[in-house]
């Protein structure tokens, strides 16, 4: 192609940033822009990508550390305890002084999500029968880990099962081959169902990205469980 041809197309193309711009808040998610899965897609393809039905908030002012939440999540996945598997984590900072040294960290189910448009081959891609939660397809899995490594949260809410060798993420308990209970959207999510504070919540609303967001304050409705009065988030 000729240097003019190829100014030429590259004038015509917007970049992920500016289409997302142009479009702006669309209700159904967020625009993708990129390769997805290279081989299927041209680089310069924009598809749309539809938003979670649901997400889990947290009140850090009520998480008593426990790591309940991650026991239940590692068993009902996993068939056994095992906390560096759990799809939320419960951070503790020595550094900081108490009780704000404890912090739930919780996938977002990203509307732009990068863990997606990072997988080579598909695996981690929006679940449309369940919800359009964003999850892994384990038999898809390479190995690769780019999806651990695009995520832009720390710790990465998509992490690697070294034992099975495939990386895994937060579902909704969507598929949850060792719990009686129907997970999803639509049903429970076993850290909600386990939190002894009522400090984890799912909701089907996208969390606002101005005031706390994910994080939520349930003190108005909730008993203060700590007992430790007003803690800042």
């Amino acid at each position: 192609m000729a240097d003019n041809d190829i100014k030429k197309a590259e004038g015509t193309q917007l970049s992920r940033r500016q289409f997302i711009t142009g479009v702006g808040g669309v209700g159904v998610g967020a625009l993708l822009g990129g390769v997805l899965t290279p081989g299927f897609l041209a680089p310069d393809t924009a598809i749309a990508i539809p938003a979670s039905q649901g997400y889990l908030l947290v009140d850090k002012t009520e998480c008593a550390g426990c790591t309940s939440c991650m026991a239940a999540c590692s068993l009902v996945h996993e068939g056994s305890v095992n906390l560096s598997l759990s799809r939320i984590q419960i951070l503790r900072n020595p550094l900081i002084g108490f009780p704000n040294d404890i912090t739930p960290q919780q996938c977002h189910q990203c509307v732009y999500p990068a863990c997606v448009e990072a997988c080579p081959t598909g695996a981690l891609h929006v679940d449309a029968a369940n919800g359009n939660v964003r999850t892994v397809d384990e038999g898809k899995c390479i190995g690769c880990e780019r999806c651990v490594n695009a995520c832009p949260f720390t710790p990465s809410r998509a992490i690697w099962n070294g034992a099975d060798k495939h990386a895994q993420k937060c579902d909704l308990c969507a598929d949850t081959p060792f719990w009686n209970e129907k997970g999803g959207v639509g049903g429970k999510q076993a850290c909600v169902a386990v939190c002894p504070a009522g400090a984890i919540k799912f909701t089907r609303e996208i969390p606002s990205q101005d005031g706390k967001g994910y994080d939520i304050d349930m003190y108005p409705t909730l008993p203060d469980v700590r007992g430790w009065g007003t803690v800042t988030a």
